[in-house]
């Protein structure tokens, strides 16, 4: 029998899941697409359809059908778009209308659990709901065998969402929340939020009023083990299983070296009085922390309660709106003081997005051998960001995306590439992988990061550096700090172990270790920071080839060599007072040797694969871009400014 090629796509994906107040929303987006992308495809193989790209994960479509055992699935792994190879008698309505009967049933299961009996005075929160979830999904299909036709058919754009009017959602802009009320009303709506807000708990906040789909991804985790949906479209039964909701929440990964080894290093009595402080401000956590392995495991060695991460940051304790009580802001303040290392976590978290580099090609040439590769990859990556202290949201195809604490997230980002490389290369393929980074300030609004992300990855990563590149951008409350990108050829360290930025933060951080000289606070001084750092843009722009004179990559007229750029810096370097309480005092040489490594990193690269030539290959530009010396400044200091 001839067979045809199926493609399909679940949208919006955007609008699904970076819409975000929460990281649990974040999670819960991406699970939720998962889950409904994977019933589209056992819908296609029920009809004896053969997934060909991505390969699903079969444990995962046995979740789906009821028939695993085990533990369950706990993030998305199933992409939003595949391809499949079907007969002359699939039926393409059928797996859209298992998309729409799966998504009506969960919707269903949230509201007789969570609405129903709070409802039966507000006859427009139900009209409200049945047509924001009868009209929020895009669904399109095509068949033929150009992949391009997928693309073609979405543009198409047949389904528009429904108009929304009233007061919007608190987190998916442009939805009515389900009151049903016109104008705004503090009173009339809080009568209807409020009753709800009681039962769910943590689940809404005190300003949260939210609309149909945003109300699922919040509560779906307290009844998704009971779906179960008789008579799937292709004869099936869909199934849901126990979900796990705590999440850690952006303070929580802030927080959680620090809290780490802050439990490992102090005493008994001590931490009883930090967490006893600790719960006179804020109600202990949902242990969303203990979903990260480093925090996970000092608790483990202690046996104790978990503290509320917002208790460990001075921004949050100098709040009278979050804190009101002073003297128990004081017993906290001086619970902190009493630890080995009496510092605060620096409020950075990071956002790690991963994407394969051009595949296209290769799918047409290797497609089986290509979809076996990512399989690998993709069953590898949850150990890799879980021993990375990380929170993994999606891993599915060659797509990553996790939340990680800044500590961690570049030799995450090299660790999951090296796996990559490793996947492709059993299957005797080579393909690459380019990543974006978002190190984001705990005030700076999610949404906000992860629209960004996106842009940060196509545009600066894969566009701008010539793909199988790492772009890093850093957000502090004012906006956009810096902007650092380089090929993972360029970035990383000889052995493909580490990023040499990562290498030199860590050999500078280190020098303040050998200094005698302390400050008022009784801390070592970094005056690599403080001094070196704070003159370095104004050093580079006197290196700098004169704006009017910049041409091409590599061809710009430099005022100063190579050389003289690193000896000019070197001296300025050593002038900065690192030698001052130094046994051993670095000579002039040891200080070039660091600069040179530091100006490496600060010139931009671009990659050009298809040529063989070294130089060729990757150009550099004479001029030196100050971001690249600021995150070496950044990662030293973890973010904090004195």
């Amino acid at each position: 029998m001839n067979q045809k090629k199926f493609h399909f796509t679940l949208g919006p994906v955007q609008g699904f899941v970076a819409q975000a107040r929460r990281t649990r929303d974040f999670w819960a987006g991406s699970f939720l697409l998962s889950w409904l992308a994977g019933a589209a495809m056992q819908t296609v193989i029920m009809q004896r359809g053969d997934i060909v790209f991505p390969t699903p994960d079969e444990d995962y479509l046995k979740w789906l059908k009821g028939q695993s055992r085990g533990k369950p699935p706990r993030q998305g792994g199933i992409p939003n778009r595949f391809k499949a190879k079907v007969n002359q008698d699939f039926k393409p309505e059928l797996v859209v209308d298992t998309v729409k009967k799966a998504w009506e049933a969960l919707a269903e299961t949230v509201w007789q659990k969570d609405l129903e009996r709070h409802c039966q005075m507000y006859p427009d929160t139900r009209q409200i709901w049945d047509r924001q979830i009868g009209g929020f999904w895009e669904i399109a299909w095509a068949i033929g065998d150009d992949d391009s036709l997928l693309d073609q058919r979405k543009n198409w754009r047949i389904q528009l969402p429904p108009t929304e009017a009233g007061i919007k959602c608190s987190v998916m802009s442009g939805w009515q929340e389900l009151s049903g009320l016109i104008a705004p009303n503090s009173k009339e709506l809080n009568k209807f939020w409020q009753p709800l807000r009681k039962d769910c708990g943590r689940d809404l906040a005190e300003d949260e009023n939210l609309c149909a789909i945003a109300f699922i991804k919040r509560r779906f985790p307290h009844c998704f083990e009971q779906v179960k949906v008789k008579d799937m479209p292709g004869n099936w039964t869909l199934h849901g299983w126990p979900v796990n909701a705590q999440t850690p929440s952006t303070l929580d990964l802030a927080a959680a070296n620090w809290l780490a080894r802050t439990i490992l290093d102090n005493q008994e009595s001590t931490l009883n009085r930090l967490h006893q402080a600790a719960d006179a401000l804020f109600e202990p956590n949902d242990c969303g922390i203990n979903r990260l392995s480093f925090v996970k495991e000092a608790y483990k060695v202690r046996a104790m309660q978990h503290l509320n991460s917002s208790a460990v940051f001075s921004h949050v304790l100098d709040n009278k709106k979050e804190c009101p009580n002073p003297s128990a802001v004081r017993q906290m303040k001086d619970a902190i003081k009493k630890l080995v290392q009496p510092t605060l976590p620096a409020p950075f978290y990071a956002i790690l997005l991963m994407d394969g580099d051009s595949l296209g090609e290769l799918l047409r040439e290797s497609g089986a051998k290509v979809s076996h590769a990512l399989n690998t990859f993709t069953k590898a990556v949850p150990d890799i960001v879980y021993k990375r202290n990380g929170f993994l949201i999606y891993a599915g195809g060659d797509d990553v995306l996790a939340l990680l604490p800044l500590e961690d997230t570049l030799q995450c980002a090299a660790d999951i590439r090296q796996c990559y490389l490793n996947a492709f290369k059993t299957q005797n393929l080579s393909s690459t992988i380019s990543a974006a980074i978002e190190y984001t300030h705990v005030k700076t609004p999610l949404t906000r990061i992860l629209g960004d992300a996106h842009h940060l990855l196509d545009d600066i990563a894969k566009e701008g550096r010539g793909r199988d590149a790492i772009a890093v951008r850093v957000w502090k409350p004012g906006g956009l700090a810096l902007e650092w990108a380089m090929p993972w050829e360029k970035a990383l360290t000889e052995d493909s172990k580490k990023l040499k930025i990562e290498q030199i933060a860590d050999q500078l951080a280190g020098d303040k270790s050998t200094a005698k000289s302390k400050d008022a606070e009784g801390e070592n001084i970094d005056r690599f920071s403080s001094k070196f750092f704070y003159k370095i843009r104004e050093r580079f722009d006197l290196l700098n080839p004169e704006k009017n004179k910049q041409e091409e990559w590599g061809n710009e007229s430099a005022i100063f060599s190579e050389d003289d750029a690193v000896t000019l810096l070197a001296v300025d370097y050593l002038a900065s007072g690192i030698n001052e309480g130094r046994h051993n005092k670095l000579k002039i040489k040891d200080a070039e040797d660091k600069i040179k490594l530091l100006l490496e990193q600060c010139r931009p690269v671009i990659r050009r694969p298809n040529e063989s030539n070294e130089e060729n290959k990757f150009p550099k530009s004479k001029r030196l871009e100050v971001d690249g010396a600021l995150l070496v400044r950044f990662l030293g200091r973890k973010g904090v400014e004195r």
